[in-house]
């Protein structure tokens, strides 16, 4: 997660009447507070990894991913609404661990599910949960020996961190100025992401490939939770609602019949472009 427009975008020069008030802001699309909230869903949504196969009823996947979490342009990392403009540029975390598990359903269905319990990484806590439902079509002529995948997903949860004020920021000199405080704040980033997307990938080989495209609803979130030196609080609220199209392509290899390493970029091209490498396990 990056504090800029989102993260000193979410602050903005307050004083002890701001820090006492609470309300919900809801951001244009085309504000860089929106474009902000928007660019960290990007990372976070639970597209497919790898060349997804057919799994027979009660065959159990286990894996994991590492998805790279990009920082944002200067040009949208200055506050322009919702806020005094203001502007931060700290990440809180630079990779994304998550967990997978899959789960056949016959028929050529899958269950995909993980969860991140909150654990600290670097100054990020997850408590986030995501799920989809795929199917996997047989090779078809019509693809050349390819095969077709559909998929629906969804993420919900949050990560908390101090992104308006980490410690860094923080100051006792000023009341008028931003963070005042000897605490840094506990903020909340919700994603609120939910989408279908659609593949092709190669069948047969050690060494297959696959790309695909998406359609996302996302309804991030996001929550002030600053404390100033006399007590006041500011638990401002920003939300933002927004539609998007996304892409993505990879890679599989096989290492053995059970054992399959993967890499793909996902790019969201109104907002960001990351990385993800991940394994899988064929439990039974």
């Amino acid at each position: 997660m990056r504090r800029s427009s989102c993260a000193a975008a979410l602050i903005a020069v307050l004083s002890p009447i701001a820090l006492s008030a609470q309300f919900e802001c809801e951001a244009p699309g085309n504000s860089n507070v929106a474009r902000m909230l928007a660019w960290f869903a990007t990372p976070l949504a639970f597209s497919q990894l790898g060349s997804l196969s057919r799994m027979p009823a009660g065959s159990v996947q286990v894996g994991g991913d590492l998805t790279y979490v990009p920082s944002p342009p200067a040009s949208i990392t200055r506050t322009d609404a919702c806020y005094t403009p203001k502007s931060e540029n700290t990440s809180l975390a630079k990779v994304l661990p998550r967990p997978r598990l899959s789960v056949g359903l016959g028929q050529g269905f899958s269950l995909e599910a993980m969860y991140l319990p909150p654990v600290t990484i670097a100054d990020a806590t997850p408590n986030m949960g995501s799920v989809a439902l795929a199917w996997v079509g047989n090779p078809a002529v019509w693809l050349y020996g390819a095969h077709l995948t559909l998929r629906a997903h969804a993420t919900v949860g949050e990560v908390t961190g101090p992104i308006t004020c980490p410690r860094s920021a923080l100051q006792r000199t000023d009341r008028t100025k931003v963070c005042w405080s000897d605490k840094p704040s506990k903020d909340s980033y919700r994603p609120n992401v939910a989408g279908v997307e659609a593949a092709i990938a190669g069948s047969g080989g050690p060494l297959r490939w696959y790309g695909g495209a998406g359609y996302s609803s996302i309804r991030p979130r996001f929550q002030v939770g600053f404390t100033g030196l006399d007590g006041s609080v500011d638990n401002t609220r920003v939300k933002v609602d927004l539609n998007r199209l996304s892409a993505f392509g990879g890679v599989s290899l096989s290492m053995t019949r059970a054992l399959e390493l993967s890499a793909q970029l996902y790019s969201v091209p109104d907002d960001a472009t990351t990385g993800r490498a991940g394994l899988s396990w064929r439990v039974r």
